[in-house]
């Protein structure tokens, strides 16, 4: 399963819900432009742990519209941040510990302006995008836990 798109609408360069390892440096290249002072980077990765629980398995479930959802989200940002790129990309299916889970990234002008847009969209995703997260560990209870 693999949603990507590339914005043609400005600051909107990356979108993506994949299966496929995510990329530091795809992200990293889509929100490049020359007036970026900063760029902030985001990377969550899958631990192993949650709530003094080991975590021996982990898998992301996305709703058929997570990248439609993304967009709103980006859209959003963008639209209240002086932002010059944002780029997000997220997993879905079975990772493992140490797997890039999320990688999102805001550049702007200056540093505090790419800080705040990014804090805004790895926020705004986990709160409003419909990606599920299943964690089973090692005591052998399972979870079912909103990414959204």
């Amino acid at each position: 399963m693999s949603h990507d798109s590339i914005g043609r609408d400005g600051v909107i360069r990356l979108i993506g819900v994949r299966a496929e390892p995510l990329s530091v440096d795809e992200v990293l290249t889509a929100v490049a432009a020359p007036g970026a002072g900063g760029t902030a980077l985001f990377i969550g990765t899958v631990r192993d742990h949650d709530h003094a629980r080991a975590v021996t398995a982990l898998g992301y479930t996305a709703h058929p519209t997570a990248a439609e959802q993304l967009r709103a989200v980006m859209d959003k940002v963008a639209a209240d941040h002086p932002v010059l790129g944002l780029a997000a990309v997220h997993r879905v299916g079975d990772l493992r510990v140490g797997d890039l889970a999320v990688v999102v990234a805001a550049s702007a002008a200056h540093r505090d302006e790419a800080f705040a847009a990014c804090r805004r969209l790895i926020d705004d995703l986990k709160a409003d995008v419909p990606i599920w997260k299943h964690q089973t560990f090692a005591d052998g209870g399972n979870e079912w836990v909103g990414a959204c």
